[in-house]
């Protein structure tokens, strides 16, 4: 991923409003990231954690959502899966909804996905972050495989937001 301003992070957000976007927290170490590894930038607001953000690039321009997700505290303790890098960590998964873009959100409509609760995934595929023993699959893809894979999938999930 190309490294992001906050600037440019608020300015992609589809399913917020201007003022929603200003007012939204945005990590203060965006220098400190890992950007060359990254498929997406997920975060979980600090000072609201029901509140999580992901930031992707989508043919050249960063796209970003808002999401609603549980607190850590009444996440499921079972082990589930996460529907974007696919992968079951020690730390959890979450359903994380996101209202949709435009009149249709407005509206109260809504998509949901399943994802690592500390949204990771990126550093997970890459074997950058330990998931816990088991928490990923032996398969015979490539990284390469895995991360157009995991790519895929944010892609899709983002276009049941814009679409």
């Amino acid at each position: 991923m190309t490294p992001l301003s906050e600037r440019e992070i608020r300015a992609a957000f589809v399913n917020c409003t201007k003022g929603e976007t200003k007012r939204l927290h945005v990590p203060r170490d965006l220098a400190g990231r890992p950007w060359p590894e990254l498929d997406f930038l997920g975060w979980r607001d600090p000072q609201s954690p029901e509140r999580a953000y992901l930031v992707t690039e989508l043919g050249q321009r960063p796209v970003a959502v808002a999401l609603r997700c549980p607190t850590p505290s009444t996440t499921q303790r079972r082990r589930s899966m996460c529907s974007i890098c696919l992968t079951a960590p020690v730390s959890g998964v979450s359903l994380m909804v996101a209202a949709k873009a435009g009149r249709s959100g407005q509206a109260g409509n809504s998509v949901g996905t399943y994802l690592c609760s500390d949204l990771s995934c990126s550093l997970y595929v890459r074997g950058r972050k330990d998931a816990g023993a088991g928490a990923r699959l032996h398969e015979s893809l490539t990284l390469e495989e895995k991360v157009a894979r995991t790519v895929a999938n944010v892609a899709a999930f983002i276009a049941k937001v814009t679409g």
